[in-house]
Protein backbone atom coordinates (compact mmCIF):
# COMPACT_ATOMS: atom_id res chain seq x y z
CA UNK A 1 0.00 0.00 0.00
CA UNK A 2 1.35 3.45 -0.93
CA UNK A 3 1.83 6.11 1.69
CA UNK A 4 -0.62 9.01 1.56
CA UNK A 5 2.10 11.47 0.50
CA UNK A 6 3.02 9.19 -2.43
CA UNK A 7 -0.62 9.04 -3.62
CA UNK A 8 -1.48 12.70 -3.16
CA UNK A 9 -1.14 14.53 -6.47
CA UNK A 10 -2.16 18.03 -5.41
CA UNK A 11 -0.07 21.04 -4.48
CA UNK A 12 2.34 20.87 -1.55
CA UNK A 13 0.56 22.28 1.49
CA UNK A 14 3.09 21.64 4.22
CA UNK A 15 4.80 24.84 5.30
CA UNK A 16 7.87 23.56 7.17
CA UNK A 17 11.02 21.80 5.99
CA UNK A 18 14.38 21.10 7.64
CA UNK A 19 17.64 20.79 5.72
CA UNK A 20 20.18 18.87 7.79
CA UNK A 21 23.96 19.07 7.42
CA UNK A 22 26.56 17.32 9.56
CA UNK A 23 26.57 20.08 12.19
CA UNK A 24 23.51 22.25 11.54
CA UNK A 25 19.77 22.16 10.92
CA UNK A 26 18.23 24.87 8.71
CA UNK A 27 14.50 25.27 9.45
CA UNK A 28 12.30 26.82 6.76
CA UNK A 29 8.71 28.05 6.76
CA UNK A 30 7.23 28.85 3.35
CA UNK A 31 10.70 29.02 1.79
CA UNK A 32 12.17 31.40 4.40
CA UNK A 33 14.86 30.28 6.86
CA UNK A 34 13.24 30.94 10.25
CA UNK A 35 15.58 29.07 12.59
CA UNK A 36 19.03 27.48 12.63
CA UNK A 37 20.06 24.91 15.24
CA UNK A 38 23.40 23.43 16.16
CA UNK A 39 23.01 19.64 16.07
CA UNK A 40 25.58 18.90 18.79
CA UNK A 41 24.30 21.28 21.44
CA UNK A 42 20.67 21.47 20.29
CA UNK A 43 20.83 25.24 20.73
CA UNK A 44 19.24 27.71 18.35
CA UNK A 45 21.71 30.07 16.64
CA UNK A 46 20.13 33.56 16.78
CA UNK A 47 22.72 35.33 14.63
CA UNK A 48 23.34 32.80 11.83
CA UNK A 49 23.78 34.30 8.35
CA UNK A 50 20.98 32.15 6.91
CA UNK A 51 18.25 33.53 9.18
CA UNK A 52 15.40 35.41 7.54
CA UNK A 53 16.73 34.64 4.07
CA UNK A 54 15.20 32.78 1.15
CA UNK A 55 16.96 29.84 -0.39
CA UNK A 56 18.39 30.76 -3.81
CA UNK A 57 19.05 27.16 -4.84
CA UNK A 58 21.67 24.52 -4.34
CA UNK A 59 25.22 23.65 -5.23
CA UNK A 60 26.15 20.29 -6.71
CA UNK A 61 29.72 19.13 -6.36
CA UNK A 62 31.22 17.03 -9.14
CA UNK A 63 33.71 14.20 -8.60
CA UNK A 64 36.51 16.46 -9.92
CA UNK A 65 35.72 19.01 -7.19
CA UNK A 66 33.97 21.60 -9.35
CA UNK A 67 30.82 23.19 -7.99
CA UNK A 68 27.75 23.71 -10.14
CA UNK A 69 25.00 26.05 -8.90
CA UNK A 70 21.40 25.05 -9.61
CA UNK A 71 18.05 26.72 -9.03
CA UNK A 72 16.37 23.52 -7.87
CA UNK A 73 15.68 22.78 -4.23
CA UNK A 74 18.81 20.93 -3.08
CA UNK A 75 18.73 17.30 -2.04
CA UNK A 76 20.97 15.02 -0.02
CA UNK A 77 24.60 15.37 -1.12
CA UNK A 78 24.15 18.97 -2.28
CA UNK A 79 24.63 22.26 -0.42
CA UNK A 80 22.19 25.09 0.29
CA UNK A 81 22.93 28.38 -1.45
CA UNK A 82 21.77 31.78 -0.17
CA UNK A 83 22.48 34.71 -2.51
CA UNK A 84 19.97 37.42 -1.60
CA UNK A 85 19.65 39.49 1.56
CA UNK A 86 23.28 39.54 2.63
CA UNK A 87 26.59 38.03 1.76
CA UNK A 88 26.52 34.79 -0.21
CA UNK A 89 26.38 31.63 1.88
CA UNK A 90 27.01 28.03 0.84
CA UNK A 91 26.45 25.40 3.52
CA UNK A 92 28.14 22.05 3.91
CA UNK A 93 26.54 19.07 2.17
CA UNK A 94 23.06 17.96 3.15
CA UNK A 95 22.72 14.64 4.94
CA UNK A 96 18.89 14.75 5.08
CA UNK A 97 15.82 16.76 4.16
CA UNK A 98 13.02 16.31 6.69
CA UNK A 99 9.78 17.67 8.07
CA UNK A 100 10.07 19.00 11.62
CA UNK A 101 7.95 17.56 14.40
CA UNK A 102 5.19 19.88 15.64
CA UNK A 103 6.96 20.09 19.00
CA UNK A 104 10.14 21.32 17.27
CA UNK A 105 8.19 24.04 15.45
CA UNK A 106 6.74 25.14 18.82
CA UNK A 107 10.31 25.44 20.15
CA UNK A 108 11.45 27.84 17.42
CA UNK A 109 12.90 31.07 18.82
CA UNK A 110 10.30 33.77 19.45
CA UNK A 111 11.17 35.76 16.29
CA UNK A 112 10.39 32.69 14.14
CA UNK A 113 6.91 31.90 15.47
Amino acid sequence: MQALEERYGGPERRRHRVFVTRNTEYHFRDGLCVAVRDRRSGKWLPSHLALERRLSGGVRFQPNGSAIPCLDVPGVGEALFFADGGRELVTSLLSAVERPEKETVRQYPAHAR
